[in-house]
């Protein structure tokens, strides 16, 4: 049970967390103030309190399947935000200025939904165990353990972005938001598929063997990458899919701001 709860309290804890680190990075490199950060965590602790409460009854709508197809409209918000995110991202340099009100609002929009999910997972889960004695100290320790080693890690990518040299920096920040987004629509897919709103076919490959989905380095992976260890041949399509939107916004974005900057001149 110790275990369990490190590993199912990390998962959630790191997908927000790097999320998190890699805006903050992103708002030290275009010289955005990070007062956006705190808004977004209030609001979105307050939202993920509600979230929880009510998804017992959110549960039970549509035919039994409220919370997964629940989950997956906030995964699929989230990735929305990131599109025009990668975007306005890569309008830097001349053009950043101009729309450093957007970014702020966009970055705080997908960390507050991405906070309402991931925390009220966390809150069911531990509440789930609040009048089982047996295992409420072992929960409670793991998911301090597994929330410690989230942020830790959190932090250390967060370090590690700011660290970069600024020509690095940018193709950074790109890359990681492409993966971010493209793991949670395909989170968001497989949720979806879990209710039987997405039929597919079998597994184009499993990997289970080699490295289980639940194992501690699965878990790791899926929160950066969405990794899953038999996809259907819909989720591979849905995961390429989003990469190349996220990437087309971001290179949409570094051709205006060299259009912009060639106006300008």
């Amino acid at each position: 049970m110790l275990l369990n709860s490190v590993i199912i309290v990390l998962r959630e804890v790191l997908e927000a967390a790097l999320l998190i680190s890699v805006f903050m990075a992103t708002s030290r490199y275009l010289g955005l103030s990070n007062r956006w950060v705190i808004i977004a965590l209030i609001l979105g602790g307050i939202g993920a309190a509600a979230y929880g409460y009510l998804l017992g009854p959110i549960s039970e709508l549509l035919d039994g399947v409220g919370q997964e197809v629940g989950n997956a409209t906030l995964q699929l918000a989230t990735f929305l935000l990131l599109v025009p995110t990668a975007f306005q991202v890569s309008r830097r340099s001349t053009l950043a200025g101009r729309h450093g009100e957007l970014l702020p609002l966009l970055m705080a929009a997908a960390v507050m939904l991405a906070v309402v999910r991931e925390g009220a997972e966390i809150l069911v889960y531990v509440s789930g165990f609040w009048e089982v004695r047996d295992f409420l100290s072992a929960v409670g320790v793991g998911s301090l353990i597994g929330a410690c080693i989230g942020l830790s890690v959190g932090v250390l990518v967060y370090f590690l972005l700011v660290a970069l040299p600024a020509k690095r920096a940018l193709l950074a920040y790109g890359t990681l938001l492409l993966l971010i987004a493209a793991g949670m629509s395909l989170q968001a897919t497989a949720l979806l598929i879990q209710a039987d709103w997405i039929s597919v076919t079998g597994a184009l490959w499993n990997t289970s063997a080699i490295l289980p989905e639940d194992s501690l380095v699965g878990q790791l992976l899926y929160a950066f990458v969405g990794y899953e260890a038999s996809p259907s041949a819909t989720e591979v399509i849905v995961y390429v899919s989003s990469m190349a939107v996220v990437a087309v916004a971001f290179l949409a974005g570094r051709s205006r701001n060299r259009g912009g900057a060639g106006n300008l001149v």
